[in-house]
């Protein structure tokens, strides 16, 4: 099952045109939040979660729309890995079904992790 997850940051953005392209792609649910992106809690977002299936595939309009930060985005690409359920982004054509995707997932991550690294340092 494709699950769709949409957000804007202000109540004066429209979901609209994201929701459209979910369901365009196939989405048979979509979850939605209307939250400033730096907020950990979000409860389209969460309920996502909670909906979501081993199997599922998690669509994302853009990236920039579910995670706050590339730490977040892959923090929330690992649980959803963990589970069993796939990811795909429509604007950045990332799909963690196709090997391809799972490359620039995973070059990603290593960016993420390399920053990490970065801070860590600098903080010593």
């Amino acid at each position: 099952m494709l699950v769709g997850y949409a957000r804007v940051s202000t109540s004066e953005q429209c979901l609209d045109m994201q929701k459209d392209a979910l369901l365009k792609a196939g989405c048979e649910k979509v979850f939605t939040d209307i939250i400033s992106g730096s907020k950990a809690e979000r409860e389209g977002l969460g309920e996502a979660m909670q909906f979501i299936r081993q199997g599922d595939t998690l669509v994302v309009w853009k990236l920039d729309r579910l995670g706050r930060s590339l730490k977040h985005l892959i923090e929330i690409v690992t649980l959803l890995q963990k589970s069993n359920i796939e990811l795909r982004s429509l604007q950045e054509n990332i799909d963690t079904t196709s090997s391809s995707g799972k490359l620039a997932f995973h070059l990603f991550s290593a960016l993420a992790e390399f920053e990490r690294e970065l801070i860590r340092e600098r903080t010593k």
